[in-house]
């Protein structure tokens, strides 16, 4: 039996440019020298792809299990076996349909311990509505099959990392959604997460602040003074070495983000579009908090480049890398803590 991760990989909206960058990963023989690749999908639709990006040597070892899986070729399960009509750069159900089974075979797996980590290649949050996925988006979905309580949707790159208070939810609703309770949840998931998933020793996190200028004294909102400072100060009282509120454009514009282990913002955009920036395609969508790891490029479906063969690859590269490290460390943790050194008291020499 092989000791080599097995990672999943779901492929998302077969009408968007998933499979773009999930062949073009695996076409670098090189990449399985770290790990067993199973994609969830289909052999027609995967052929499709390939077809339409001029690539004729490349090609899966098809498989009906993970445990079948060739270590030394990227592996497909087919998810469903009928014929789909694929329409690139195309919003429709059939992308959604598709990405939705690929995406639950994939989960069903991972929640079996058949696969070490699972990558999840971009979905339409639209399209995929439908009976069995009724979310925001891959975190929910997840936070719901794995029964998790709360989790950080997490944003990771060598640079700099940026988790939200509140995910995907409509702007008029973010304040609402902005509590004491849940500032200090998110500080703590985002310090354990650190020090497990990272191995970072003791996290310095910052925190922005709500409002322009965090709130400029009450000038531009309460909240700031209200809710994210308090927070702030009893995520400290209970062990979290952090920071804010922040004025969010000061903050990047200067750099400060750099003084810190991680970031933690009030809503997405906040937090997304400087670290889109900042990584410059090399980003990681983790959620942290899950018993399961997961990771994801930071971008989307992709339509207006779909099947033009001009997506790049390096984020779901860095996806796969970073899953890789955060079960690694998970587990070399799990070995190190399961015989700790017992501290002892030394007796002063004698004469």
């Amino acid at each position: 039996m092989s000791d080599r991760l097995k990672i999943g990989i779901s492929i998302g909206d077969v009408n968007g440019i998933g499979l773009e960058v999930i062949i073009k990963t695996l076409m670098d023989s090189r990449i399985l020298e770290y790990f067993t690749p199973i994609v969830y999908g289909n052999t027609k639709v995967t052929s499709f792809h390939r077809k339409a990006l001029g690539i004729n040597d490349f090609s899966f070892q098809v498989i009906d299990t993970p445990e079948q899986a060739n270590d030394k070729r990227p592996n497909l399960i087919n998810c469903w076996q009928e014929d789909v009509q694929i329409n690139l750069g195309e919003e429709n159900e059939i992308g959604g349909k598709y990405a939705f089974l690929s995406l639950k075979h994939a989960t069903d797996d991972l929640l079996e311990g058949k696969l070490d980590a699972l990558v999840t290649a971009p979905i339409n949050k639209h399209n995929i509505q439908q009976e069995g996925f009724s979310f925001p988006g891959h975190t929910e979905y997840l936070q719901s099959r794995t029964q998790s309580g709360d989790v950080l949707m997490f944003m990771v790159s060598d640079d700099l990392r940026v988790g939200v208070v509140t995910g995907h939810v409509p702007v008029k609703d973010i304040a609402a959604g902005i509590t004491e309770a849940g500032i200090v949840a998110k500080l703590k998931l985002m310090n354990e997460s650190l020090k497990k998933d990272f191995w970072v020793e003791k996290p310095k996190i910052a925190v922005l602040g709500l409002n322009p200028h965090a709130g400029d004294h009450g000038l531009i909102g309460t909240e700031d003074g209200e809710i994210v400072a308090p927070a702030v100060e009893k995520a400290k009282q209970e062990g979290v070495f952090c920071f804010g509120p922040y004025a969010a454009d000061g903050f990047f514009a200067e750099d400060t983000y750099t003084k810190f282990d991680a970031v933690l913002a009030m809503y997405h955009d906040q937090g997304l579009i400087p670290f889109k920036h900042i990584a410059s395609r090399s980003g990681v969508n983790y959620t942290a908090g899950l018993p399961v790891v997961r990771t994801s490029p930071d971008h989307g479906t992709g339509y207006d480049i779909a099947g033009k063969n001009v997506a790049s690859e390096a984020s779901f590269r860095e996806a796969i890398f970073a899953a890789i490290h955060i079960v690694q460390r998970r587990r070399e943790q799990e070995v190190l803590l399961e015989n700790p050194l017992v501290a002892r008291r030394l007796a002063r020499d004698r004469d």
